[in-house]
């Protein structure tokens, strides 16, 4: 097959599908590797390692798309590259269709095989191709967090750990999973007291077993969110529901009791955000205040830590690539449930279920449609 590795388009993101060793991989099975000119260079790959891995540089994106039979990227394809996707072209990336209705009805019209890295998911109900990336952005939520409760730049004021005495923040995690954990670590390491909610009572005994004394762990619902959302100098959005749309847990209501100068960092964003009053922004412009409370709502978070986003994500995608190039996506896909449940859409009909119900669209099983 034809391998297709575009240049990242999307406002400050220099993440790249594919690191060279990536590539080498791929010539090593007989494949043929297309990489835009330049598109490694924001995660520090340059064209000349690409080269000597065997792959080809090509100049523009539109011979990238005419040729290859799979496009590999990173994040949702823009409107400028709609027109670019043939029919029948597997498209593999993080689509989040679920927050788009217009990506959604683009690639519908494309009648392009969209494999979504978001909802590949194991049987253990793991998605492995979200994890490397929820792993960076759990991560950086705090680190954020704590630059933004900067007075200088409209936070409250407040260091995150404190020093000996006085207190230190009050964070707030809604969600317990990958993104939450990692936050959790992260924030309760620098000091902070930390406030954990999920709605999974095994979730929350695990927590509480793993974490340290500073993190105390709640069942998520309406009384305690509010609770958590009202004291806290921090509030971290860590909600995912697989390939659906993230439900408000933090309203407006809750936002009005916050503290002036208080932080939220929605990493639910790229499915629509967990709280009410969340909107996609970018590195460029971050945040916006409402209410008094700064929000942070960037939708790709690790683009600003490309050379570590790039690494972890080529090494959790690139068995599933080998996969679906050396099967074909159909044989991959009816042999590999995995993959089948990463498949969102074929030939213009929507096979995820949470997709089409986002929209009201009608959903059919893959089964159905690749008997």
């Amino acid at each position: 097959m034809i391998v297709g590795i575009p240049k990242e388009i999307k406002a400050n993101e220099n993440r790249v599908s594919l690191v060279p060793v990536g590539a080498q991989t791929l010539r090593q099975y007989g494949h043929t590797v297309l990489v835009e000119h330049d598109a490694g260079i924001g995660s520090g790959f340059d064209d000349e390692s690409y080269v000597k891995a065997g792959a080809k540089i090509v100049k523009e994106p539109q011979e990238i798309y005419a040729r290859a039979d799979i496009i590999m990227k990173v994040k949702e394809p823009l409107p400028s590259e709609y027109s670019l996707i043939r029919r029948g072209q597997i498209v593999f990336t993080y689509f989040h269709f679920a927050s788009s209705k217009e990506l959604t009805e683009a690639m519908v019209k494309a009648r392009c095989v969209a494999i979504a890295y978001e909802t590949v998911q194991k049987a253990d109900g793991s998605l492995p191709l979200l994890i490397p990336m929820s792993e960076v952005a759990g991560r950086m939520a705090p680190q954020e967090g704590a630059k933004y409760l900067e007075k200088g730049i409209g936070g409250r004021g407040v260091l995150l750990g404190g020093v000996p005495g006085t207190e230190p923040a009050d964070v707030a995690i809604i969600g317990g999973g990958i993104v939450g954990t990692n936050a959790a670590k992260i924030a309760s390491g620098l000091g902070a007291r930390v406030t954990i909610l999920d709605n999974n009572l095994y979730r929350l005994r695990y927590l509480e077993d793993v974490m340290p004394k500073n993190v105390v762990t709640m069942m998520s619902n309406y009384y305690n969110i509010f609770k958590a959302v009202k004291k806290a100098d921090l509030v971290i959005g860590a909600v995912l529901i697989p390939g659906a749309r993230a439900p408000h847990l933090v309203t407006r209501e809750m936002i009005k009791e916050m503290k002036p100068g208080s932080v939220i960092i929605d990493v639910s964003v790229d499915q629509g955000g967990c709280v009410e009053t969340c909107k996609p922004t970018t590195h460029e412009n971050p945040t916006y205040l409402i209410d008094g409370v700064v929000h942070y709502c960037v939708a790709n978070m690790p683009a600003a830590v490309p050379f570590t986003s790039t690494v972890a994500l080529t090494n959790a995608t690139l068995p599933y690539a080998m996969e679906i190039v050396n099967k074909g996506f159909e044989k991959a896909i009816k042999t590999n449930p995995e993959i089948s449940l990463g498949l969102n859409m074929i030939d213009g009909k929507i096979t995820h279920r949470g997709v089409a119900e986002a929209f009201g669209f009608h959903y059919e099983k893959v089964e159905h449609i690749l008997d």
